[in-house]
């Protein structure tokens, strides 16, 4: 699976680190909705941490097409309101 950070690159990431992923977004979500910004900071740092740990940079010079698109760490809590909502970035 191909996962883009905003502003810092694609990653190729193993289709068994989007369960721990989808768990972090789910967290996100319920974070975003309770307006709990410490909490929602803290996993979109998780967030971004595994995937930069446990997916394989792509090369700049490749082209690719995004499965998921992760918003950059230094997002607000209110941008967050509408990216982190319902299904989140990932879709069960």
């Amino acid at each position: 699976m191909i996962i883009r950070i905003m502003g810092e690159g694609q990653y190729n990431v193993d289709d068994g680190v989007v369960e721990a992923l989808n768990a972090i977004d789910n967290r996100i979500v319920n974070h975003v909705s309770k307006g709990e910004e410490e909490k929602f900071r803290e996993d979109l740092d998780r967030l971004i941490s595994t995937v930069k740990s446990n997916g394989k940079q792509v090369e700049t010079k490749e082209i690719m097409k995004s499965d998921i698109i992760i918003p950059p760490q230094d997002l607000t809590l209110e941008e967050a309101k509408g990216i982190f909502k319902a299904d989140g970035l990932i879709k069960d």
